[in-house]
């Protein structure tokens, strides 16, 4: 397997499973414990490593939301919580999830041991959030540090990506737009919002993707073949225990 092709497949699995932890009743009920209300808990703990920054930080740090809904929560829960605290908790969320269901996976050691070496290797350079992710120590249970490491590495090609699609010339609302069109309210866009899109603009974000791959392509290329599939294998394996 090249590392093209494992970054193909694998990048799609940490991204479509990486953000399972954020609205379990665990993590809901862990929010609610710290005070927070409502979506609350996810913009302050999935931006609080940042720390108790303004919300346009956060804005920037996320793309693709409308700044307005990232204010208004974050504003709001700084009033309660301090964001590292409040970032540290949801990271933790992450882990008891995957205790929660990552039990009985097979292969969960020899996945931890290659997502280590991606984690490790991944050049934080410009990428705010994820950057703020890797500066955490995770859990060293292998159940808990799987998810986390599937969620941390999730941040990283986000990261990259959102920089991709800034380098190509678009805003992250125009690729929102264009990729996840059925998805823009949920993000506190609205049809008026709609930004200019043309072929040109669809086109540049294709290319986005593939810059995206060029930049966490380094990363990934410190496994060895095996490793590579025993972190695809892995990715596999997780996506399935949490959607079951």
């Amino acid at each position: 397997m090249t590392n093209d092709e494992l970054i193909s497949q694998v990048c799609p699995l940490i991204n479509d499973s990486g953000w399972a932890y954020y609205f379990t009743p665990t993590t809901m009920a862990r929010g609610t414990e710290l005070g927070l209300k409502g979506p609350q808990f996810y913009f302050i703990g999935r931006g609080g490593l940042l720390g108790n920054c303004d919300s346009s930080v956060v804005a920037a740090a996320f793309g693709y939301f409308n700044p307005d809904v990232i204010k208004r929560a974050w504003d709001s829960s700084r009033q309660v919580i301090d964001p590292i605290v409040a970032g540290r908790a949801h990271l933790e969320c992450s882990a008891v999830t995957g205790r929660e269901k990552l039990a009985g996976v097979a292969g969960l050691d020899a996945f931890v041991a290659a997502a280590n070496k991606v984690n490790d290797a991944a050049n934080p350079e410009a990428l705010a959030l994820y950057a703020a992710f890797k500066s955490e120590p995770l859990v060293s249970d292998t159940l808990g540090r799987a998810m986390q490491l599937t969620s941390v590495l999730r941040e990283f090609r986000g990261s990259a990506h959102l920089v991709a699609v800034r380098a190509m010339g678009l805003t992250g609302k125009q690729a929102h737009f264009i990729k996840r069109p059925n998805d823009v309210a949920m993000f506190g866009w609205t049809a008026e919002d709609a930004p200019h899109i043309d072929d040109d603009a669809r086109q540049r974000l294709v290319e986005a993707e593939k810059l995206t791959d060029r930049i966490v392509a380094p990363a990934f290329a410190v496994l060895d073949d095996g490793e590579r599939r025993d972190l695809l294998a892995g990715a596999q394996a997780i996506k399935q225990a949490l959607s079951a």
